[in-house]
């Protein structure tokens, strides 16, 4: 399974930015997938992440209101809207993906077994 993440890029403090991730792979839509992110000098740390058919989400206490996590399987995508953005949102956002889950949406970045290479968000003030 490939994972590609697009968008992302910059925006001011209080904006607006979203991140999409297509799956090379029908069978993902089976899948819990997850975003998670990384800045630099800090450990990967979970961001969100949805069930299979979309009605289960599960976000981080510091996103939680801000982000959106959403999914189309019939285009083996999804997408994480950020809004009210900060400055600590700035980080490399990964798109992940679990065959071992499909109706949890799992925050543990242990749990998914693949892996998208990343796309740099940025807010700035």
């Amino acid at each position: 399974v490939r994972l590609v993440e697009s968008g992302g890029g910059l925006a001011q403090t209080g904006g607006s930015l979203s991140v999409s991730c297509a799956a090379s792979e029908k069978t993902v839509g089976i899948y819990a997938m997850g975003w998670f992110r990384q800045a630099p000098g800090k450990e990967r740390e979970f961001v969100a992440a949805i069930n299979w058919n979309g009605r289960s989400t599960n976000y981080a206490d510091s996103v939680k209101g801000r982000f959106t996590m959403s999914r189309v399987n019939a285009k083996n995508m999804v997408t994480l809207q950020m809004n009210s953005l900060k400055l600590d949102d700035t980080a490399v956002y990964f798109c992940a993906a679990t065959s071992h889950y499909t109706d949890y949406a799992p925050p543990a970045h242990g749990l998914y077994e693949y892996w998208g290479q990343g796309t740099q968000v940025t807010v700035s003030s």
